[in-house]
């Protein structure tokens, strides 16, 4: 007999004692058969682009099973590969964006639109301008909003009126990042305000002519919000990826490793490269 009580209403506790039930010897038998050599074949490619591949098969799977789907996108470096792949599919005519409506994950505080670092603009440049998408369709947060508060309730209040999210796309930052919710004492729950950290903003500061360039706030997802997503692939490539993927699906669930909390979504798909995954 499992020692659990049940309730009404489960906090963030009661999903960590769930977790350590299903994974005790005496739990769940799929846990206990999973090992790091088992996980290893089952979402780790060889190279960037097969992982690019894997995971742009993925989300086009989604939108011939759903052409009306709700895709969360991300931006960054790692994805531009699956983008370009969704872009050939496009071309070839085997998937078709024309129903589609998609929410980004983050956008820096600050940057308009056209600004060529801001997250809309990237957008545009990988992946909107070259499918048959409506660009009414596409949503961002406004980072040129300077008022905090409005930006974020209009985003979550959108996202809901939409019906939430199909597929949620994450890429991985360096210190665990997912969005630009960053480590901290808890997991923040709605679209809000970031103060960025240091290590994300030299981690960017590759894409600006300087340091000073970058922006020190984003408007993000929250957790919350994220963990709403019906679905959710996670892409990572690079050995400098590695320790952190390690972290994240294998270590514990704590808010000093944001994406750690995805081990407690019921539908989540890791996909990375070798490189990323040489931990495993």
């Amino acid at each position: 007999m499992v020692d659990f009580e049940i309730k009404d209403c489960y906090k963030f506790d009661d999903l960590l004692r769930i977790m350590e039930i299903l994974r005790a010897p005496d739990g769940c038998m799929w846990d206990r058969e999973q090992d790091h050599h088992s996980i290893r074949r089952n979402f780790i490619e060889e190279t960037y682009e097969d992982m690019s591949r894997r995971a742009a098969d993925l989300i086009a799977a989604q939108l011939i099973v759903d052409p009306a789907s709700t895709l969360g996108l991300a931006t960054g470096s790692t994805p531009i590969g699956l983008y370009a792949d969704l872009v050939e599919d496009f071309q070839a005519d085997r998937i078709s964006f024309e129903q589609v409506t998609t929410f980004n994950l983050d956008e820096y505080r600050g940057l308009s639109p056209e600004h060529d670092q801001s997250y809309r603009y990237f957008m545009q440049k990988n992946l909107f301008d070259h499918v048959d998408i409506d660009p009414e369709a596409t949503s961002v947060p406004d980072g040129a909003n300077p008022d905090a508060q409005a930006a974020c309730e209009s985003y979550e209040q959108a996202i809901g009126e939409a019906g939430g999210i199909d597929l949620q796309l994450l890429g991985l930052g360096h210190n665990g990042h997912i969005g630009f919710n960053e480590p901290c004492d808890e997991f923040p729950v709605r679209t809000h305000v970031v103060e960025l950290t240091e290590s994300t903003i030299n981690a960017n500061s590759r894409l600006f002519e300087s340091i000073d360039q970058v922006p020190r706030e984003a408007y993000t997802m929250g957790i919350g919000t994220i963990m709403k997503a019906r679905a959710i692939l996670v892409v990572a490539s690079g050995v400098d990826k590695a320790q952190i993927v390690r972290d994240a699906f294998f270590g514990p669930v704590t808010p000093q490793v944001p994406a750690s909390v995805l081990q407690l979504h019921p539908n989540v798909t890791v996909v990375v490269d070798a490189e990323a995954g040489s931990l495993l």
